[in-house]
């Protein structure tokens, strides 16, 4: 057994010590966006901290809690907080728990994230569907030794996002009546955010909106055979030539407000889908 199935063996013994539910459905969480835990039924909320080999969260508006319960009828489990390359982890311990809710049984993930609008028919406050990605992390989760037994050594990403998620997703926001953009999202390791220059070039590589996740836990879960759906809810916008400081403030008051509509669509996405 490699180091890696070791500690996800580990990881799952414990929190089998907590639960034996076996959810299909993954969600993650990302900044200021953890409303949609008010929705699940829970069951069991353990800290990231007391897992073995868990990350954890070192963002102020990220909770750190795996949560097991059920949304919309279905099993599901949920990470209210994720991580980040600039906190200072490797992308292999930032995936990690996606590599475990594999082995809990999830089958889907759902994943959201805030990000900045770089497309200019796009404006704050907008959710968008992810379409596809661009990663300039400088990084990938899946360099080094390949196991063989959690995925290929070269996973095909023409179909990063599951378009039959993408399809569920459009026709529950128009059943909703909630305008849900879609597009590319591009990740940059941060903190820090863009300049001028940066996001010109961003929007001229085909980036719509431009975050600090999200990419690196889409890559394992492909490679692991898992479907993904994500979302971002647009906080500031990131136009160039019109560029206003971006206060994290500002970012979590635009998320907080913007999140019921993100929250009402993962819902009827996770009501939609089959088992």
């Amino acid at each position: 057994m490699t180091e890696l199935r070791s500690q996800i063996a580990q990881a799952l013994e414990f929190i089998r010590t907590k639960t034996d539910t076996k959810p299909k459905i993954g969600i993650i969480l990302g900044t200021g966006l953890g409303g949609l835990v008010k929705e699940i039924k829970k069951e069991v909320a353990i800290d990231y901290a007391s897992i073995p080999h868990f990350p954890i969260s070192t963002v102020e508006s990220h909770s750190g809690k795996l949560i097991f319960g059920t949304l919309a009828g279905k099993k599901i489990v949920a990470m209210q907080g994720r991580f980040h390359l600039y906190e200072g982890y490797n992308l292999k311990q930032i995936t990690f728990p996606v590599r475990v809710m594999k082995f809990l049984g999830v089958e889907s993930i759902l994943v959201s994230n805030a990000a900045g609008a770089l497309n200019p028919l796009f404006k704050k406050g907008d959710v968008m569907l992810i379409s596809d990605h661009i990663n300039l992390l400088g990084d990938n989760p899946l360099i080094g030794p390949n196991d063989d037994e959690l995925g290929p050594r070269f996973p095909d990403m023409s179909e990063a996002y599951s378009k039959e998620l993408i399809m569920l997703a459009e026709q529950a926001a128009l059943d909703l009546k909630i305008r849900m953009q879609k597009g590319v999202y591009v990740a940059m390791q941060g903190p820090s955010l863009e300049t001028k220059a940066e996001y010109r070039f961003l929007r001229t590589v085909g980036a719509d909106a431009v975050g600090m996740s999200t990419v690196p836990e889409d890559i394992v879960a492909v490679h692991m055979g898992m479907r993904v759906l994500g979302f971002s809810i647009l906080t500031d916008e990131c136009f160039p030539d019109a560029l206003k400081p971006a206060l994290l403030e500002e970012i979590l008051k635009v998320a907080t407000k913007a999140e019921p509509k993100m929250t009402a669509i993962m819902k009827e996405v996770v009501k939609r889908m089959k088992q």
